[in-house]
């Protein structure tokens, strides 16, 4: 147990019975414990494994590269169509968290053979994301736009492009386009 991470456990509003057995767990499977992100993070030679973190509805384990986990119980969750390497699996009682514990052990050795094998996500490249036509308009008349937004790393381009494609009404699409506009020409990100 690290002490750093103690008062996370110790802070949680709820959860705590879940969360404390889930830590004995993990820390079973001699990973080490650090605060990563606010969470309790495990690691394997320095290598981010899996998090524990608490939802309003659930508390979670996050394997970070839970797509490459062969999930023989089929407990893995995405969260949502957009995460690509993570995956969860969630609890709503610690009856839960006793029930799958050697299921538990066994994902968390998985993922740490996946680490030690230094496998990868194969992750979906930003030119394979659609642009909504909002934007393509916004980059089609306006070079210094798309000169801009070309500059950007790939990660602040697939966050724009997330952004701009989740509105279901076109007038919302176009609202956040204009709005982010001139953080695309200063070459900020969309959370800088």
């Amino acid at each position: 147990m690290n002490p750093k991470v103690d008062f996370y456990f110790s802070k949680a509003k709820t959860w705590q019975k879940e969360i404390k057995k889930l830590r004995a767990i993990i820390l079973d499977c001699h990973l080490a414990e650090e605060l990563k992100w606010g969470c309790p993070c495990y690691t394997f030679e320095k290598s981010n494994i899996i998090l524990i973190h608490v939802f309003k509805e659930y508390c979670a384990l996050l394997f970070f590269k839970g797509a490459l986990l062969k999930d023989a119980k089929g407990i893995l969750i995405q969260q949502t169509e957009n995460v690509q390497s993570a995956r969860q699996i969630r609890f709503t009682s610690i009856q839960e968290v006793v029930q799958l514990e050697p299921f538990l052990k066994a994902y968390i050795y998985e993922a740490v053979e996946v680490e030690e094998a230094g496998l990868k996500v194969e992750l979906k490249k930003t030119i394979e994301y659609r642009i909504p036509e909002e934007f393509q308009k916004q980059l089609d008349e306006k070079p210094a736009v798309k000169k801009a937004f070309n500059a950007l790393t790939p990660g602040r381009q697939r966050g724009y492009m997330l952004y701009f494609s989740a509105p279901k009404q076109s007038k919302t699409r176009e609202s956040r386009v204009e709005k982010c506009t001139p953080q695309i020409l200063d070459g900020k990100g969309l959370n800088d």
